[in-house]
Parts: structure tokens; sequence; C-alpha cells
């Protein structure tokens, strides 16, 4: 199978941070997070806080989020102009996405593409809580064995070189700028 990260690699940007854009322009009192926000932001850049709850705080503004999961699905319809046409022109339907952002905002885009379900960040949509560890770094390679113990990676595909781990399973890996990509030399 071939194994790639979301943002910035498969999508233009941050996903994540588009959704909260795509939130807030609906629902423009979802400001009322804003604060708690900052705070944890500035935390975090301090070194006082761990990423995992500068994370929760930020996610936060599910709480105002009357149905995330639907607000997930529509987001979809209007954003997946921004997949990037590279991956479009190579996807397969064994393709697995393995993120730092969200499962229930990476899931829809998945089905959106045709693709197995992604390996992601477990957060509540409800309250914006995580209920695991951010998958990112290392944590990434523990998600993917334990869902996919035996599976090799034919080619990975990342803009990140924090996932440097996942890259050392493939067979080959690439190191996506933009709209093209290079070999990556682990």
């Amino acid at each position: 199978m071939n194994v790639y990260d979301f943002d910035d690699t498969i999508f233009r940007g941050d996903s994540t941070r588009a959704f909260w854009a795509y939130c807030l322009k609906r629902a423009p009192g979802l400001a009322r997070f804003l604060p708690r926000q900052c705070a944890a932001a500035v935390r975090y850049v301090l070194g006082r806080t761990a990423k995992e709850a500068f994370k929760e705080a930020f996610f936060s503004f599910l709480q105002g989020v009357p149905d995330a999961d639907a607000w997930a699905e529509d987001f979809w319809r209007t954003h997946e102009r921004r997949f990037r046409p590279w991956y479009l022109a190579q996807k397969q339907p064994d393709d697995l996405v393995v993120s730092a952002s969200p499962e229930f905002l990476l899931a829809p885009a998945c089905r959106r593409l045709g693709i197995r379900p992604p390996i992601a960040s477990r957060v509540d949509a409800r309250t914006g809580r995580y209920t695991g560890l951010n998958c990112k770094g290392a944590e990434k390679v523990s998600r993917f064995r334990e869902q996919y113990p035996d599976a090799e990676i034919g080619q990975f595909y990342s803009d990140s070189r924090s996932d440097a781990p996942l890259a050392h399973l493939a067979r080959r890996a690439f190191l996506v700028r933009g709209d093209s990509y290079t070999s990556w030399e682990v």
C-alpha cells in the first residue's frame, strides 16, 4: 500500500485551520472560543503546555458546533478542489492517509477520494477532547502497526521531516513541496 500524510501533502494547506475558518464563517459566534485558543497558543509557544493540551483548547470550538460530523461532510463539498492534482492522478483505492489532523475531519475526505479510512488523531467531535495521542512522528508508526501489523509501505509521501519514522518503513519515500515531490533521502 501507499501511505500519505494529508495536510500540505494531499491537501493544499492545513485542513484543521481551513475547517476552523469554515465553521467561523458559518457560525460567527464561535469567535467566543478565541480567547481560550489564543491563551493556549501562547502557553504552547512558551513551552508551558503539551501539544495535546494546546490542540484540545483549539478544538474547544467544537462545543459550539451543533453537528461537527455533518459540518465536516459539508466542508469537503466546498474544499475538495484543494486536493493536489498530482495525487488525484495517481490515487489508488488502497491508499492510506496517516495524519495528525482529526479523524472525524479526514474520514469524509477519504471517502470522497475513494480510499481507505484514515489513521488520524482521535478527537471527540462534540467536545474537542483527545481520546488518544496526537498522531504525529513515532505515534504514526505505532498507529499504523496497530492497524496493519504486517503491511508493507510501497511509497510514502509527506511534506514534513517529522514523518521520518514512517518514511523509514517505506520502500520509497518522497518529500512533497507544493505541487511536486522529490525523493526523500532517509
